[in-house]
């Protein structure tokens, strides 16, 4: 059995696409070549990958196994190229990784502007999403590592985490709230007003899940982005959280004031960040991989340094 990886690359578009001419058109062939290279591979491996009776062109059941087999060695191939690529000059190759919304707010950004000041040949693509997406792309070999929440992968021998530092975070709202001229403010105060925050992180979840007392708690305004979150701070008495973690509270810094929770524990673990780089356990990083990583924890160190200064622009 002979198998083109041209051929299963095509396979990939098609299944992403769901469109023969879709699928041709991302790989820059005319649709009738495009179903040839479809045809010659399903005659290679002796059975039908798609389902042409269907209108979505789903995948057969021995479609969906090509398919898997497909991105792993498409993907192998593209990081065999890569790597060799970074041996012959570590400027030149493309790095994939990943990181989740908070740590992608600053410390992320920072980072690859530093890397590609270094090495500006190199070409870094990052995809920002939750720690649960991430994790699936890193099983399917499409980054080499992600940042994110350490706390699902910490005692799973699967994966080598690195913890950075951790940060401390705090509710916060605009100056001139009514909460904001008060020397600590109870959780009932705290709740009586929406609160503009993301609780996918579990350590942010806990803290508002026991101050409230309900499990199914949920923000009046979600998302992702802390710079739109701290946009709804800033213009509304809406509750956020702030850290000095990210770039919105630089740029916010002077309109934002810190609030002191009653009855919260400023010692608990949970008040701080748990973010670190995860990687799969026996998976060589590339060069590249390898000299990213460093530039993020060697930044991540610069702002520990720097956090005490950063922390007094939020106004108690």
């Amino acid at each position: 059995m002979h198998i083109d990886l041209r051929q299963l690359r095509h396979l990939i578009a098609l299944a992403e696409h769901r469109s023969f001419v879709g699928a041709a058109a991302a790989v820059n062939l005319s649709q009738s070549a495009f179903s040839r290279s479809i045809q010659a591979l399903e005659h290679s491996v002796g059975c039908q990958l798609v389902d042409r009776g269907r209108k979505d062109l789903a995948p057969t059941k021995q479609g969906l196994v090509v398919l898997e087999h497909a991105r792993r060695l498409v993907s192998g191939a593209r990081q065999l190229s890569n790597e060799i690529s970074q041996f012959n000059g570590l400027e030149a190759g493309e790095l994939r990784f990943g990181c989740g919304p908070a740590p992608a707010s600053g410390l992320v950004p920072r980072a690859v502007g530093s890397f590609i000041g270094r090495y500006p040949k190199a070409r870094v693509q990052f995809q920002v999403d939750d720690w649960h997406s991430l994790n699936k792309r890193l099983l399917a070999e499409e980054f080499e590592f992600f940042v994110a929440d350490t706390r699902h992968f910490e005692a799973d021998p699967e994966y080598h985490t690195q913890r950075l530092r951790p940060r401390r975070w705090h509710f916060c709202c605009r100056v001139g709230h009514p909460l904001a001229q008060l020397e600590s403010v109870s959780a009932q105060a705290l709740f009586s007003y929406p609160l503009a925050v993301s609780i996918r992180p579990p350590n942010l979840r806990k803290v508002i899940v026991d101050l409230c007392g309900r499990q199914d708690f949920v923000p009046n305004v979600e998302c992702e982005n802390s710079f739109s979150l701290l946009g709804v701070v800033l213009r509304s008495d809406a509750i956020g959280i702030s850290g000095s973690y990210g770039d919105a509270m630089h740029l916010a810094k002077g309109e934002l004031v810190k609030l002191r929770i009653e009855g919260l524990d400023e010692n608990c673990e949970e008040l701080y960040t748990r973010y670190g780089i995860v990687s799969r356990s026996g998976y060589r990083l590339s060069p590249l991989a390898e000299a990213m990583i460093a530039e993020i924890r060697q930044i991540d160190e610069q702002e520990i340094a720097n956090e005490p200064y950063a922390l007094e622009n939020l106004a108690v």
